[in-house]
């Protein structure tokens, strides 16, 4: 007659279901293990594609270019403006341009140094949207527009100033809106979404403020190029 097997102490059973419950944790973080593995493959690839820095001739490229250049006459009529206005609210308009569009201008700039492109391109301004301009880029003023700024008295410069900026402020969102189809860097969707976004709002304020001055609504930028009459 066989002698009947030893029933499990609570101590072997306590031990096995230890042991089952070691080789499931183990299991588990080798499952984890591979997924961050996976993970993290996955992330270097699309950070690799995503982050490659743009081409000379690039949408990123030339919209960092070319915007900074019309930024750059937009804060300076909004200084010219910000010391010879008698208007709080036309002084407190022209500072935030200032400061803002001075902000932006840097975050272009440090791009373009960033993905070790030259601040200015060879190709005539524009060309990335596909309409290169030879003359002012649309919207700007010109050389004789802005010296009248200096030379008007307060209030019509107040008038000058406003009718000048809202067409380069409308010929600024093509801009933004051409480059945010174009790109899928974060940064660049960002800032072109602020630029679009910002200028629109200011626009409304501006023609708000032309008509409380009795003065027309200024004329819209030409979508193509920068002749334009005020």
């Amino acid at each position: 007659m066989k002698s009947a097997s030893p029933r499990p102490t609570v101590a072997s059973r306590e031990r096995n279901t230890a042991s089952s419950r070691g080789r499931e944790v183990l299991i588990l973080a080798g499952l984890l293990a591979g997924v961050a593995l996976l993970g993290a493959a996955l992330a270097s690839v699309y950070l690799g594609l995503s982050y490659r820095p743009p081409d000379g001739d690039s949408a990123e490229a030339g919209f960092a270019r070319d915007m900074a250049v019309h930024h750059a006459q937009a804060v300076q009529m909004a200084e010219i403006i910000q010391r010879r206005t008698e208007s709080d609210e036309i002084r407190q308009l022209a500072t935030d341009i200032s400061l803002t569009q001075q902000g932006q201008i840097g975050q272009m700039q440090g791009w373009l140094a960033a993905w070790r492109l030259p601040q200015t391109g060879e190709e005539a301004p524009m060309s990335w949207m596909g309409h290169p301009t030879e003359g002012l880029m649309p919207g700007m003023a010109t050389g004789e527009e802005i010296s009248a700024l200096e030379a008007l008295p307060p209030d019509e410069a107040d008038k000058q100033f406003l009718r000048l900026m809202i067409p380069h402020h409308e010929a600024a969102i093509p801009m933004a809106e051409a480059v945010l189809a174009e790109t899928g860097r974060p940064e660049v969707e960002q800032l072109a979404g602020a630029i679009a976004a910002s200028q629109r709002g200011e626009i409304q304020v501006m023609q708000d403020l032309l008509r409380e001055r009795g003065a027309a609504p200024a004329e819209e930028a030409a979508p193509h190029g920068g002749d334009h009459e005020h």
